[in-house]
């Protein structure tokens, strides 16, 4: 038997904006983004939201449902207290375009400046690249990433302080950390990292881990790695140490050279 309940959906643009209820009849089975249709179809042509797949493998629909990031086509309606409105808003850490619909530009951006990935030339007669299995299944998790943005949006470094110019986020750290434990890869991205990506920013809270939908354990498999990577290569006497004697050793040689 069907029933309704009341959404409470943001309305409005960078500039300017306001909750307004809607009224949606409700019906088992369904899912946030299935009552969002239903109020765009009969009551707000005009509602403005960004979706694909709806099968939780695009990662377009994100939003903030009850003041939690999700996806909206992943969180279930009879998971939800509909004794009061369901409130949905679109991502804070973003800059608003219309009503649900936000700018996640930026993220491409800074994904451009990560080092692409470089494989050394290949070492076997048949021109292929020979892999561990546990090579292949380390770095496989982070393929799983979706692009959804929920652990961008629940970063406070993002969220709350806005260091889009000197932190790259968790998302963009998981693609590091996909080519950087890549077995094959030459690049060395430990130096951009510790100051164009400010990965040092990081504080370990793991809240990126608890919002992901593809549960990829962001903060322990990439990020924590990829700061003992950045300590061992910059901070480390010992390892200061010794590169700067071969330094010395290979600017001597080409002197005389």
């Amino acid at each position: 038997m069907n029933s309704s309940a009341t959404f409470r959906i943001w309305r409005g643009d960078a500039q300017a904006g306001e909750f307004r209820d809607y009224q949606a009849e409700i019906s088992e089975g369904m899912v946030v983004l299935d009552a969002v249709h239903q109020i765009q179809a009969r009551q707000a042509n005009d509602l403005a939201v960004r979706w694909n797949c709806k099968a939780g493998k695009c990662g377009s629909c994100s939003a903030e449902i009850n003041g939690y990031p999700r996806l909206m086509c992943m969180t279930r309606l009879n998971d939800l207290p509909l004794d009061r409105p369901v409130m949905i808003q679109p991502l804070h850490t973003f800059a608003v375009l219309k009503d649900l619909v936000t700018d996640v530009s930026w993220n491409f951006r800074v994904k451009k400046t990560v080092k692409r990935f470089a494989p050394r030339p290949a070492d076997a007669p048949d021109g292929t690249w020979r892999m561990a299995q546990a090579d292949v299944e380390r770095i496989q998790e982070f393929r799983k990433c979706i692009e959804c943005f929920l652990c961008q949006d629940v970063c406070h470094v993002l969220r709350n302080h806005q260091l889009m110019d000197q932190f790259a986020g968790p998302r963009n750290y998981v693609y590091a950390a996909s080519l950087e434990m890549h077995p094959l890869d030459t690049q060395n991205r430990l130096a951009d990292l510790k100051d164009r990506h400010g990965i040092g920013y990081c504080n370990i809270t793991k809240c990126c881990t608890k919002v992901c939908p593809e549960e990829i354990h962001i903060t322990d498999n990439a990020i924590i790695p990829l700061k003992e990577r950045v300590v061992d290569e910059h901070y480390d006497p010992l390892a200061m140490l010794l590169g700067r004697l071969f330094s010395g050793s290979r600017n001597k040689a080409n002197t005389r050279a």
